[in-house]
C-alpha cells in the first residue's frame, strides 16, 4: 500500500534506481531537485532531503528563487515510487509555468493511479493550509498528466507559451 512520506535518506538506494529509470538529464517533476544539489553521495543526499523538509517551515527563509513548499515522496515500504510537492504560494515563474503542485512517478510504477491518489491527498493538505484554489500545469503532449489533473477536478484555463515552453494550465477549486 503506498503512502506519502517526508523525503528521507532511508530511501537513498531506491531513489537512485528511480533516477536511473528517468535518465541522467531528465527533470523529475515534484522532486525539488536543483542543479546544485549533490545526490551522488549518501551525505549529499541526506543534506538534500533535509533541505526539502525545511522548505515547509514558513517561519524560515527559503533559498533565492524558491517558495515555501511541502515535499512528499510516494513510497511503498522501502521503495521510492515518485514525488509530489505543494508550493504554498506562487512566484511569478510558478504562476506562469509551474503551479502550486508538481508530481512525478517513476517509469516502472506508472499506470497504477499513484499520481491521482497522491494528488487527492495533497489537495486535502492545500485545504488545511487555507488555499481556496490551486494551479497545476503540464506539457500539452502529456495526456496522462492532463487526465490526472482533470480527474482531480482541474478545469483548463488555457494552453500558453511560458518561460519553459508551452503549458496546459488548470485550476482546481478546493
Amino acid at each position: 500500500m503506498p503512502e506519502l512520506v517526508a523525503p528521507t535518506p532511508r530511501l537513498y538506494s531506491s531513489w537512485l534506481s528511480a533516477q536511473e529509470e528517468w535518465g541522467p538529464d531528465a527533470h523529475m517533476d515534484g522532486a525539488g531537485l536543483g542543479a546544485d544539489d549533490d545526490v551522488t553521495t549518501a551525505r549529499g543526499f541526506a543534506d538534500w532531503t533535509g533541505k526539502l523538509r525545511a522548505r515547509a517551515d514558513r517561519t524560515a527563509p527559503v533559498e533565492q528563487g524558491l517558495v515555501h513548499a511541502t515535499h512528499w515522496w510516494i513510497a511503498e515500504g522501502d521503495t521510492y515510487l515518485g514525488a509530489i510537492d505543494l508550493r504554498h504560494y506562487l512566484s511569478a515563474f510558478l504562476l506562469d509555468a509551474g503551479g502550486h503542485i508538481g508530481y512525478g512517478v517513476r517509469p516502472s510504477a506508472r499506470g497504477r493511479g499513484l499520481a491521482g491518489w497522491a494528488l487527492g491527498e495533497v489537495l486535502h493538505e492545500a485545504r488545511l493550509l487555507g488555499m481556496d484554489r490551486v494551479l497545476l500545469t503540464c506539457d500539452p503532449g502529456n495526456g496522462a498528466s492532463a487526465r490526472t489533473i482533470e480527474r482531480g477536478g482541474g478545469v483548463l484555463e488555457d494552453v500558453r507559451e511560458t518561460l519553459v515552453g508551452p503549458k496546459r494550465r488548470y485550476w482546481i477549486t478546493l
